[in-house]
């Protein structure tokens, strides 16, 4: 259990409440072998966490050609499309029953609920997967200008709920997100791939396991 009073809880979205990962991979993947570059899930571990464009730079690194700005802006936009129509085949059916129960036990015991998703895809992907109305506030890319490890996406969904930062945990799979829970001022949740990590101030191994530290 926290020992601190904690009245809210923001969470990351894909990793977290559901998992988009194979079709951010196969998107991007798409575009790196429509451009000639090499591409593979350990370079797409790379992207967890971060912004569409400092995606893209990560791709582009091993590429031979040097792009424009307005060339890379078109490329995130190919892959961003590519990735939309992938996101079509989610449906509620994505959404474990471990995680709505423990939504729903946590919104039971008067705990506000948030998402801070560094992703301008998150209001579509909620409401594929049966949860668009559901949280108290989202705070996503397109409300922000700095990506994580950056603090704001946290700091706005707080804002947005009117929580206290210091009240809010934060459940994140990336360390860039633990990086920017902390820097916001809040606990840092470590589950899936950021469980090791030595940023977080917690480490759970099961979305379930929130009932138990609040």
């Amino acid at each position: 259990m926290i020992n601190k009073k904690i009245t809210g809880v923001i969470f990351d979205l894909d990793g977290v409440i559901c998992h988009t990962d194979k079709y951010h991979y196969k998107a991007w993947k798409e575009l790196a072998d429509e451009i000639g570059v090499y591409f593979d899930e350990e370079i797409n571990n790379r992207l967890r966490g971060v912004s569409r464009m400092e995606s893209l730079e990560i791709v582009l690194e091993r590429s031979e050609k040097i792009y424009s700005q307005k060339e890379k802006l078109a490329l995130a936009e190919r892959k961003n499309e590519r990735y939309k129509l992938f996101l079509r085949e989610m449906s509620p059916a994505d959404l474990s029953d471990e995680v709505r129960v423990t939504l729903d036990e946590l919104r039971s015991r008067g705990f506000k609920l948030t998402i801070g998703s560094s992703s301008k895809n998150a209001g579509f992907i909620l409401g594929q997967i049966g949860l668009g109305d559901y949280f108290d506030a989202v705070s996503d890319g397109n409300n922000i200008t700095n990506s994580k490890p950056h603090p704001e996406v946290f700091i706005k969904a707080a804002d947005f709920a009117g929580l206290n930062p210091a009240e809010c945990i934060v459940v994140e799979d990336a360390e860039a997100g633990l990086i920017a829970a902390k820097a916001a001022g809040m606990t840092a949740v470590a589950i899936g791939w950021a469980y090791d990590s030595e940023y977080a101030d917690v480490s759970i191994k099961s979305f379930g396991e929130l009932n138990l530290l609040c």
